[in-house]
């Protein structure tokens, strides 16, 4: 069983009700679960499924009817033995969250959002989205049965728009980034009609996400990287996996002495609100104005989540990158022409942020380093065609 509590002043909320963001303080409410009995990895881990509901034991859905899955999550994990040779570095590997349905990491945190609305009556839904988290709530709410209204960016490509198109949905295009986007969504469900899926405004695409840190785990024995890098724009992932880690060390999963990784923010120069906070460079994000990025999962100026991202790299020791829109295509070639992977912009960010800390000293040749790639960049043709050379 599981209950929910407001991430800022820790005031609890009934998780047998439909819940946006908190009332007291309106910020995310978090899901704690609390277990009879020890929970061991062999009765928590249910080897007959290879999705991400291998986990739901540690999953808020109550009900296995009410599962709304087109087979999401226990991505691979590849060596980048190439890369890792030119640059000197002992480890170097990448989780591929392009291979999920609908071909990114945001089918995992709409898997079960999507099956949580759906056990708790909702009929409808409606998101603000810069591209792929619109294409899976799509998808997964013409898998479950419910009603679906997208929200995005007119420049987003073209793509997302058609896939979104093919799943049912109902599509609005607005002039603006994503937070554009949200102020159209509060317009048009004025009345609540609709289940807003918006980043971090519901409990539960949080834990769709944070088993991406539950299967880095299983898939490396039970031993973290050293460091970890993230391409961040809402940050949803970037919080889930750690709020992973976090219950693995409470459930005993992890050896006592396991050591967390340093946690990397990448986001784009073009749209980089985290990276201007955690410098001081802002109080916060509240007012910052972003512009649009190849990348577009980042172009997320004002991220609910901003607090809990900085936690998290406070508590992690870990630090924030953001890339050029040339680093980024610089990534995706050397990703491509190296190591055969064809990933989005946002994960060749991620590579790039990890070429530049390790020429400034802040990462080590002999440390284990993970990459995220949050997508394929199939969905990203109509950005980067015709610049796959330099």
């Amino acid at each position: 069983m599981h209950a929910l509590h407001c991430a800022n002043c820790g005031t609890a909320y009934s998780p047998f009700e439909l819940q946006g963001v908190s009332a007291c303080c309106q910020q995310p409410l978090i899901a704690d679960y609390s277990l009879r009995r020890p929970l061991s990895r062999a009765k928590g881990i249910d080897q007959a499924d290879s999705s991400m509901w291998r986990y739901g034991a540690l999953l808020p859905l109550l009900d296995e009817a009410n599962k709304v899955s087109l087979g999401e999550g226990f991505t691979p994990v590849l060596a980048l033995p190439q890369l890792a040779a030119r640059y000197g570095l002992r480890s170097l590997i990448l989780k591929d969250e392009g291979q999920n349905p609908t071909g990114s990491f945001k089918a995992r945190g709409l898997s079960m959002a999507l099956s949580k609305a759906k056990e708790l009556g909702v009929r409808g839904c409606i998101i603000p989205t810069a591209g792929n988290a619109g294409v899976a709530m799509a998808a997964y709410c013409a898998r479950g049965g419910l009603s679906a209204t997208v929200v995005m960016p007119r420049h987003t490509p073209e793509a997302f728009k058609e896939e979104c198109y093919w799943y049912g949905a109902q599509v609005e295009l607005v002039d603006g980034l994503i937070n554009d986007c949200a102020a159209r969504v509060r317009q048009l469900n004025a009345g609540g009609e609709l289940l807003d899926i918006s980043t971090l405004k519901e409990p539960y695409r949080l834990e769709g996400k944070k088993t991406m840190g539950y299967e880095i785990a299983e898939q490396l024995n039970w031993e973290l990287p050293d460091v970890l890098l993230y391409p961040a724009g809402g940050g949803t992932g970037l919080i889930g996996i750690w709020k992973a880690f976090q219950e693995m060390k409470k459930l005993g999963w992890l050896a006592p002495e396991t050591k967390l990784p340093r946690m990397v923010a990448v986001q784009a120069e073009n749209c980089c609100p985290l990276l201007e906070t955690y410098l001081g460079h802002q109080v916060n994000c509240h007012s910052y104005n972003g512009r649009p990025t190849l990348a577009n999962g980042l172009a997320v100026p004002r991220p609910l989540g901003e607090p809990l991202m900085l936690e998290v790299l406070r508590e992690s020791n870990g630090t924030v990158v953001a890339i050029s829109e040339e680093g980024m295509l610089e990534g995706m070639r050397e990703l491509g022409n190296h190591e055969g992977l064809f990933v989005a912009p946002e994960g060749a960010a991620v590579w790039m942020a990890a070429r530049r800390l390790l020429a400034d000293g802040w990462l080590h040749a002999d440390e284990r380093i993970l990459l995220l790639n949050t997508g394929s960049g199939q969905k990203y043709m109509s950005n980067v065609a015709g610049r796959a050379w330099a």
